[in-house]
């Protein structure tokens, strides 16, 4: 029976990484690479041999979810790892967004995470792993980068939740929560709002994370994080009641929530 990893937003920035490092397990016959642009796709492919297989696929797409469902059930793999980490932001106050792409990003950072689950748990073996990527941002909420954080926090409870649900199949669930990382997100998350996230301190590369996750899964860890700064954040966030932790937030940003205007 074949053994395959499932990772969505497979083509770029932390997924890639992802991609990389299974793509050195032996034990790993393919890897299903989702992303929404096949040429991408096509290019991961040719730099990384024929053990990838490119599926162009929106996630947020519930028909697409369960069209592939059903070519997952006609395979008959076991998936070892699913690795939902696509994802996106947007960097602005809640008036900067219209409904529709509001809801695209409830739809893909929640609905994906969840639907992928879904389809893929009943194929996957004792001893395999689901990494959902969260968020730094998971730890409090965040003014003018709200829905993201929200989406984020959403991942990370409902991630440490599955984990011990699935401890009578074997399986663990992880949920990462990486700080700031050097990747296109911002390009896609910078919409030119008045006040927005422009500030990003302690970043990191993705192949960094994507080594820790992939490590603390294999340990059966429920959460990743990592960083001295990251972990900070969350110490802090335990600690410190969440109206100051928003203050903090707010000084960090150089934003007056009380003005038309940044500071």
């Amino acid at each position: 029976m074949k053994k395959i990893a499932i990772i969505t937003g497979a083509s770029t920035g932390l997924g890639r990484e992802f991609v990389k490092l299974i793509n050195a397990r032996n034990e790993i016959d393919e890897i299903w690479a989702i992303a929404r642009h096949q040429d991408k796709l096509n290019c991961l492919r040719r730099q990384m041999g024929t053990k990838i297989r490119p599926i162009s696929m929106d996630v947020s797409n519930r028909k697409r979810i369960e069209e592939f469902g059903f070519m997952l059930s006609e395979s008959g793999a076991e998936v070892h790892y699913l690795i939902n980490n696509a994802g996106y932001a947007k960097f602005c106050s809640y008036g900067d967004l219209g409904v529709e792409e509001s809801l695209n990003m409830i739809d893909l950072n929640i609905g994906g995470v969840v639907a992928m689950g879904l389809v893929c748990i009943p194929h996957m073996p004792s001893g395999s792993h689901i990494i959902n990527i969260a968020s730094q941002a998971a730890f409090q909420p965040l003014p003018y980068q709200n829905l993201y954080s929200s989406t984020k926090t959403f991942v990370r409870n409902y991630t440490r939740a599955l984990n011990v649900e699935l401890k009578d199949r074997g399986i663990t669930a992880t949920a990462v929560c990486p700080g700031w990382l050097k990747t296109h997100l911002y390009e896609r998350a910078n919409i030119g709002a008045a006040k927005a996230t422009r500030r990003f301190c302690g970043m990191k590369t993705p192949d960094k994370v994507a080594k820790k996750a992939m490590a603390d899964a294999d340990c059966g860890k429920d959460i990743s994080i990592y960083s001295l700064y990251v972990n900070f954040c969350h110490i802090g966030a335990k600690l410190l009641p969440q109206k100051l932790m928003m203050k903090f937030w707010l000084m960090q940003q150089h934003i007056d929530p009380y003005s038309r205007t940044r500071k």
